[in-house]
């Protein structure tokens, strides 16, 4: 089986110092069965780097474009030449606030790929579809215009969000989780792609929540907040998976 993934995205948080001194906290770490890493804010890529290593950082967002002169766009050219791993697309968060359509989502991820990061698909439903009975055909549509057509050795990570769960305190349950999270692996299947792509699950994840959700079947990892901002609960969080791996 793969390794369980742990990933945290830090938003738009902190300074220098602060940085710096979050990833020395958690650089210790190096349970058995979890790979893990962090997705600071640009300006502190570097730093994240500096002590961690390539390997276990990432960033945000990235351009959908290419050599294109965008006041403050970052290309996936730059990424790739600072060396980070990974690269969030697709958040809600950008979806609701920077109006990133599924199009230009695809972008992001066909100019990430090309420049071998390992994008993180973001895919997710608001309260309103869920309770309108849209969820399940919602991110369906999400993946499908992410994914198709990709080669099926693609080296990607899938992360459902529930939007209403983003930042709220609340998590789905278990059930609901273990619901979507089987749909997404079916559908990536469908796509072509390979069945053992990590599907991580994002939305208030804590040191209280993270050993359910690391049981459940179709749940590989998550992507996790605020709790990363905590070294202590990202420590913890990492810890619940490398258990759920040994059971």
């Amino acid at each position: 089986m793969p390794n369980a993934l742990v990933v945290g995205n830090w938003k738009m948080w902190g300074s220098r110092e602060q940085a710096k001194t979050l990833a020395s906290s958690v650089a210790g770490s190096s349970q058995s069965g979890v790979d893990w890493g962090v997705c600071p804010p640009f300006p502190y890529l570097q730093v994240a780097i500096d002590q961690l290593g390539c390997d276990r950082v990432g960033a945000q967002t990235v351009s959908a474009d290419q050599s294109v002169p965008h006041t403050g766009d970052v290309s996936a050219e730059m990424l790739a030449d600072l060396g980070v791993r990974w690269v969030i697309v697709g958040h809600s968060e950008r979806r609701a606030e920077r109006h990133e359509t599924n199009e230009l989502v695809r972008a992001q991820v066909e100019r990430a790929l090309s420049q071998g990061l390992v994008p993180i698909v973001c895919v997710g439903e608001t309260l309103e579809q869920r309770n309108a009975g849209q969820a399940e055909s919602v991110v369906v549509e999400q993946l499908d215009a992410a994914l198709q057509g990709l080669v099926p050795t693609t080296d990607l990570v899938v992360a459902y969000e529930p939007v209403w769960a983003i930042g709220t305190g609340v998590v789905a349950t278990p059930e609901q989780a273990q619901a979507m999270h089987a749909v997404v692996r079916q559908r990536v299947k469908d796509l072509g792609l390979s069945d053992r792509t990590p599907l991580l699950y994002g939305g208030s994840v804590k040191p209280d929540n993270a050993e359910g959700l690391f049981a459940l079947a179709d749940v590989d990892g998550a992507l996790v907040g605020g709790a990363s901002l905590d070294a202590q609960a990202f420590l913890a969080i990492i810890d619940a998976a490398a258990a759920a791996k040994a059971e």
